[in-house]
């Protein structure tokens, strides 16, 4: 116990109970949840059904094809522990959020992500047009942490979800087959910037070995 306390930051909070019938992103508490498959990783999450499902599956696959391979426990979603601590904790009582690697990203640090691992975060939040929130983005940072934004019943969060089926069936479109660093893209990054007051991208050359381990390096990406 000595060194957890030890370990703990100024940004944590005391620890508070949960008690609304709703999440802070205003979805409906859940007991319990379906485990569902990240595609193409192995790997699986428990989350709500439906769009929430799309939307956050979307980001994890996308993170294991175009960041880093998902290992076994990388991915946490649905909890039902009414403890919280942060303000976006509740959202995980919903199982609309997820988070990657929560062991890797300290709580209140910024930078945990290489600049082209930033470049691929960047496009999954334009490419999703604020269905979705990065806690990197918070005033008290949280890398690995991905939530729905928006309550269920916004129409943004059924449009961009029905977009999502529709790429999944569409070459050149789903998750792992599109390339971040398209020059196209990366000035749909800017408008999303734009629009939202988010940060834009960085200007980068992406020069480490891509994510599906493939013989030669991405340059930018490798197309598996």
């Amino acid at each position: 116990m000595g060194t957890l306390r030890a370990l703990r930051r100024p940004t944590d909070q005391a620890a508070t109970t949960w008690r609304g019938p709703r999440s802070a992103n205003g979805w409906k508490i859940l007991a319990q949840t379906e485990s569902h498959p990240i595609e193409g990783s192995g790997r699986s999450v428990h989350l709500a059904g439906g769009e929430a499902a799309t939307l956050l599956l979307h980001v994890a696959r996308r993170f294991h094809c175009e960041i880093d391979q998902l290992r076994a426990d990388d991915v946490t979603g649905h909890r039902t522990s009414r403890t919280v601590r942060r303000p976006h904790e509740p959202n995980y009582l919903s199982g609309t959020a997820i988070a990657i690697r929560p062991y890797a990203y300290p709580l209140g640090v910024r930078g945990g992500l290489y600049p082209h691992e930033l470049v691929v975060v960047r496009d999954i939040l334009a490419e999703l047009d604020g269905a979705v929130a990065w806690g990197g983005d918070f005033d008290t940072p949280q890398e690995p942490h991905v939530e729905v934004a928006l309550a269920p019943a916004r129409p943004k969060v059924r449009g961009v979800s029905r977009k999502l089926r529709t790429w999944r069936d569409t070459p050149g479109l789903r998750a792992g087959t599109v390339n971040a660093f398209e020059p196209g893209r990366r000035e749909d990054v800017k408008a999303f910037a734009r629009r939202s007051g988010r940060p834009g991208p960085q200007s980068v050359r992406r020069t480490v070995p891509c994510a599906c381990r493939c013989a030669s390096f991405c340059t930018p990406w490798c197309g598996t």
